[in-house]
């Protein structure tokens, strides 16, 4: 018996051997995978990782990490939150966590992680750097250059806080000590085409042109694609009265970056002076870019300004005319000594206000001047993140997948498809639903029958030889089953009148059966989509975030159509059914396209409720929300809808929620 339990024992310590070297294989691939630039990959692995290991704050930092460099910051943050919830005493995910809210633009709660990982390791230099990064863009510029003595203090070679020291010296007006500190950097890196382009910046602040334009062609040489360096050596060249070589500078960098609204504008002004044609539409590009080169706005904004100040001038003169006349009559009785004394306290009053005017004159000016060289910084943050590196495997780059620019569109409806058993080529995970599964008992398991929204035209052949299946088997047998599965076969092949007559007929014999009303709802759902396609409108259904249409009938939506026998469907599905949360989400679905925003999300909180990874579900919430602006919420929902795998989510929200 001993013999048996010391056997089994010995037994149970390998398999949990063989798990943690599993789970370990899964850190590591990983880990690689980010450091290759597979972001999603990485996040398909950690997942596998966290559901099994759920206490594990490393893979929680790692997909924090990948999210972070996907631009989802706020889905970092949650996992970043998770990691510090587990480990209380992390350095790294402090610091992960200060960048992420650093690129939300809070800066004071950045500070107080950067302050927390400090505690921990008061010696890492990239704290320091990313601490100082924070505080200048507080306008703490003494506190800026303060971490970044404290991180060259740790590292006397840190290129980081070289560069970033540099940047903060030309905010306070240190050009020379900027250019000093950027000497030293490509002393350190001879080739690092920023430190270039940054002492090009500054010495064009003090205009040494020759020089500017010689570190721009230098920042070029080692950076052929850095759209700003192009950019900035057409403003040298324009400076230089050289507009036909600025011109083809402006042109290059808009190769590069096709969204660089300052260089439609440069372009613009040269073009102008040429008297080219083009101008007038760089001018409108770069507006429609950038508010802040809309010359219209700006000129009426200017006119208003002076209009108010000008309404303001005369109400003062008025106000003094009024003091005047009351100083006067008040003032006819006194000696004439008096009245030198009062005209002399008034004059000087008058000197004090004037020197005060010319004073804050003055401050303005050099306001204006730090804004003007503010304006032209390029910061360079120090990339302090975990970002591992291994060179086993060799993946290929997903491309930052949030800059690959999609069709903002709401996940489909699900329908009810089938599949070969042995030849199923899904996109994504399946979800398993006890619904569908009895009616794939029913059948025997042929066919095999699946709740899916992807395309299925590549299986009509396959859908065919379905029909002429449950044709025979409804001659021998005209039951309820039979009618709704070969009902699903004709709406799956688009002919939607037979199908419809058959799921009619199925839920004459079974009033009760859920999946029926269900499949009718989107057959009728379907055969609406197709009349709205024949009649040349609209069928999309997409929420227009960005706010230019808000109305369904501005957006050509089919709001005339009429879906209440869809939603009764719907209703009768899940009552029947009250966890089919298929059900809610294809409600959802309608909802939306009737501008039923509020309803429709109940409807997707059910729906997650019950299936807490239904990506599409969180899909859709979020867009919602973006579109009831709720930023926040929404930002949330499609991070979530990303790590499940719908990847376009990643576009999303860094077009519309950072």
């Amino acid at each position: 018996m001993k013999r048996a339990l010391f056997v089994l024992l010995i037994l149970m310590s390998v398999f949990q051997s063989r798990a943690q070297l599993n789970i370990n294989h899964y850190i590591r691939v990983g880990r690689t995978r980010i450091s290759i630039g597979n972001y999603t990959g990485a996040i398909e692995y950690f997942n596998i990782v966290i559901k099994f290991k759920p206490h594990l704050a490393e893979a929680y930092l790692y997909r924090g990490t990948a999210k972070h460099s996907l631009e989802d910051y706020r889905g970092a943050i949650r996992d970043y939150n998770k990691a510090i919830e587990i480990k209380p005493y992390y350095p790294r995910a402090y610091n992960n966590r200060g960048m992420a809210y650093h690129n939300l633009h809070e800066y004071k709660k950045a500070i107080e992680d950067y302050n927390k990982a400090l505690e921990f390791d008061p010696n890492d230099e990239t704290i320091y750097n990313n601490r100082g990064i924070a505080k200048l863009a507080l306008k703490d510029i003494k506190g800026a250059i303060e971490d970044y003595n404290k991180a060259l203090k740790v590292n006397p070679k840190s290129t980081y806080a070289l560069m970033n020291r540099s940047n903060a010296k030309i905010v306070s007006g240190d050009i020379k000590g900027a250019i000093s500190d950027l000497n030293k950097v490509i002393i350190i890196r001879p080739h690092y085409a920023a430190a270039y382009l940054n002492r090009g910046l500054a010495r064009f602040e003090l205009e040494d042109y020759a020089s500017a334009l010689r570190d721009y062609d230098q920042c070029i040489k080692f950076d052929p694609k850095n759209a700003l360096a192009f950019n900035n050596r057409g403003i040298v060249k324009h400076k230089l009265e050289d507009y036909n070589s600025a011109i083809m500078d402006y042109d290059m960098a808009l190769k590069l970056d096709p969204q660089m609204a300052s260089a439609y504008f440069n372009r613009a002004m040269a073009r102008e002076i040429l008297n080219r044609p083009g101008y007038e539409d760089d001018y409108r590009i770069a507006a429609q870019l950038n508010p802040k080169f809309d010359l219209k706005s700006r000129r009426i904004d200017a006119e208003k300004l002076a209009q108010q100040q000008q309404k303001q001038q005369n109400q003062k003169k008025n106000n003094q005319q009024t003091a005047n006349n009351q100083q006067q009559n008040n003032n006819q009785s006194k000696s004439n000594s008096n009245q030198n004394t009062a005209q002399n306290n008034t004059a000087n009053k008058n000197n004090t206000k004037t020197v005060a005017q010319n004073n804050d004159q003055k401050e303005k000016q050099e306001a204006a001047k730090k804004r003007k060289r503010r304006t032209k910084m390029n910061l360079i943050v120090e990339d302090a993140r975990d970002l591992p590196t291994d060179e086993e495997e060799d993946e290929v780059d997903d491309g930052r997948i949030q800059n690959k620019n999609i069709v903002i569109d709401l996940q489909p409806l699900f329908i009810i498809s089938a599949f070969e058993k042995n030849a199923v080529d899904y996109d994504r995970f399946q979800y398993y639903n006890l619904a569908i599964d009895e009616l794939n008992e029913a059948n025997n398991y042929e066919p095999w029958l699946t709740l899916s929204n992807k395309p299925v035209d590549k299986y009509h052949d396959i859908f065919e030889n379905f029909i002429l299946y449950f044709n025979e088997k409804i001659t021998v047998q005209k039951n309820s089953n039979n009618y709704l599965n070969r009902g699903i076969f004709y709406s799956l092949l688009g002919k939607y009148n037979k199908a419809l007559d058959d799921l009619n007929r199925s839920i004459e014999l079974n009033k009760e059966d859920a999946i029926a009303h269900f499949a009718r709802a989107n057959c009728k759902y379907k055969m609406l989509e197709e009349i709205a396609k024949l009649s040349g409108s609209q069928t999309n259904v997409s929420i227009a975030i960005n706010k230019k249409s808000i109305d369904n009938k501005e957006n050509g939506s089919n709001s005339s159509f009429d879906y209440s026998d869809i939603l009764d469907d719907y209703a009768v599905t899940l009552s029947q059914n009250p966890n089919f949360f298929f059900g809610y989400y294809n409600r959802a679905f309608i909802k939306l396209r009737l501008g039923q925003y509020e309803s429709a999300i109940d409807d997707l909180n059910k729906a997650i409720k019950l299936e807490p990874e239904f990506a599409e579900a969180y899909f859709n919430r979020g867009l919602t929300k973006i579109y009831l602006d709720d930023i926040e919420g929404g930002a949330l929902d499609l991070s979530r809808a990303g790590e499940l795998g719908i990847s376009g989510a990643y576009n999303i929200i860094k077009r519309y929620c950072n």
